[in-house]
């Protein structure tokens, strides 16, 4: 079969399940699937290559075989079932990007998204700011650990101590660690994972008053406010979404008294939040002590986190 052939048929059954970016989705499933780059299936196209050509082509050191590739094409056929369904595709294939790191993720962990990145820049940049070269870090909701891990590989004299209450997410945290602790870019000694609540004034409560950034992408989806989509909704973990209250404010409040305990004089934090939060949450950091507080934008220009001083 033709490449673009291959690739319209997915595409057109993704399209009709109403999948918002069919040809995206298309594209990775395929390549993932067959281990080939999207330049790869680009180039393909332009030649009008069968999918036999293109692994030639793009294969050549190390061939397969016939029977490698009708197994290849099989868990193509499969993943794209699985799409049609609604799956989300990070599931599907395992993994997915995140500013300098490629996440594992799968069943019972959130999937990271886009805006979060910006979170963890602001972190970055109030610690720049503070002129603070080998900072202590608290990740609370740690989730798939894509913020404290990052802020470990991005900033290496940094020492991380990451909290996530649920245990299948927590497998997904491990998994993201030792990654990198198998690419050297952090140590163990660095980045610790503790299985609690990180509402909890006990957890953790040996770092009281000593740490540089609290940093967190807490649950905050207003209880009333019921995802529509279905990789969302029927996919990403309630425990990861719902901010324990009708207006999804009662955990993100909680998170900030927490902070508020861990930072010592100077320190900051950095809360992922609600487009509708914003005003409310920078009020609740003044009221319980934080002498600045402020609403950083994403990259669509939403108010989308909190930044707070000690």
């Amino acid at each position: 079969m033709p490449v673009a052939a291959l690739l319209g048929d997915i595409r057109h059954g993704l399209q009709t399940a109403g999948i918002d970016t069919p040809g995206h989705d298309a594209r990775l499933l395929v390549a993932d699937s067959l281990a080939v780059e999207g330049s790869d299936l680009r180039m393909a196209e332009i030649l009008d290559l069968t999918v036999a050509q293109m692994l030639e082509r793009a294969q050549a050191d190390s061939p397969r075989t016939v029977g490698d590739v009708r197994n290849d094409l099989t868990v193509l056929a499969a993943r794209v079932s699985r799409r049609i369904r609604r799956e989300p595709l990070q599931y599907i294939v395992g993994h997915t990007c995140f500013r300098y790191i490629d996440v594992q993720v799968g069943d019972g962990v959130f999937i990271p998204r886009p805006e979060t990145e910006t979170v963890v820049q602001a972190g970055i940049d109030m610690l720049q700011e503070a002129g603070v070269t080998a900072p202590r870090i608290v990740d609370l909701c740690a989730g798939s650990g894509i913020i404290g891990l990052s802020l470990g590989k991005e900033i290496p004299g940094s020492r991380i101590w990451a909290v996530e209450m649920s245990r299948e997410a927590s497998v997904w945290t491990l998994k993201n660690r030792d990654a990198l602790v198998a690419s050297g870019d952090i140590s163990p000694e660095r980045y610790r994972l503790t299985l609690a609540d990180a509402t909890d004034a006990d957890t953790l409560a040996e770092l009281n008053g000593t740490i540089d950034l609290v940093i967190s992408n807490p649950p905050y989806i207003p209880e009333s406010e019921v995802p529509q989509q279905p990789e969302v909704a029927d996919w990403d973990p309630d425990v990861a979404l719902y901010g324990g209250s009708r207006d999804g404010l009662r955990i993100p409040t909680e998170i900030i008294r927490r902070a508020f305990s861990f930072l010592h004089p100077g320190g900051a934090l950095v809360m992922e939040h609600d487009i509708s939060q914003a005003e409310t949450l920078c009020a609740s950091a003044l009221e319980t002590g934080f002498t600045h507080a402020r609403t950083g934008a994403d990259l669509t220009g939403r108010p989308r986190f909190l930044v707070a001083r000690l």
